[in-house]
């Protein structure tokens, strides 16, 4: 049990804190996973890795078709590595989605103390020194972990949003303790 009494050590400190919560129900889906992945691999500039691999690859393939040589298994061989690196971060969302989606919904407070992700089986307590940063996108903000390799992000999908008025305090809630990256 983590209990905060607030700034001014009172119970009172308390009740303003969760006063303030925003609070998000939903269902996590890949799409919420991917946009993770591909929030994270854009910080770490691994999309350009990932994009010049595959670009080599393919690019090999398009030569060999291009020699008209009889060379179908390389051919095919460096289409599918190329079509395999391309597709990295779908099977990392696919692989994270399983990991996660039989807890069903997901009941997340973000508050001043942090964010508590409640599901039937687990309550989580992130407080605001785990994470660097955020990114917003069109339907997500994306919590980017402390650790060098950003190896924790925590998704919150605007959907799970009571109304777009909150779309507002979550940001407001998640600018007061983290930076925008």
């Amino acid at each position: 049990m983590v209990m905060d009494s607030g700034q001014d050590g009172t119970q009172a400190g308390i009740q303003a804190g969760t006063q303030a919560a925003v609070e998000l129900v939903y269902r996590p889906t890949r799409a919420d996973i991917l946009t993770a992945v591909l929030v994270r691999e854009r910080l770490r500039r691994l999309h350009i890795v990932r994009w010049a691999f595959t670009l080599l690859f393919g690019g090999s393939a398009l030569l060999l078709v291009a020699a008209q040589r009889s060379f179908t298994v390389s051919i095919a061989l460096a289409g599918f590595c190329a079509a395999l690196i391309w597709a990295v971060p779908h099977f990392q969302a696919h692989h994270a989605l399983r990991t996660v989606e039989w807890q069903g919904e997901y009941r997340t407070s973000v508050s001043g103390t942090g964010i508590t992700a409640e599901t039937a089986h687990v309550t989580l307590l992130q407080r605001w020194s785990v994470f660097r940063g955020y990114r917003e996108t069109r339907d997500h903000v994306v919590l980017l972990s402390r650790d060098p390799n950003i190896l924790l992000v925590e998704v919150l999908p605007k959907r799970g949003l009571g109304s777009p008025e909150e779309t507002e305090r979550l940001l407001d809630v998640v600018g007061r303790h983290l930076t925008r990256v």
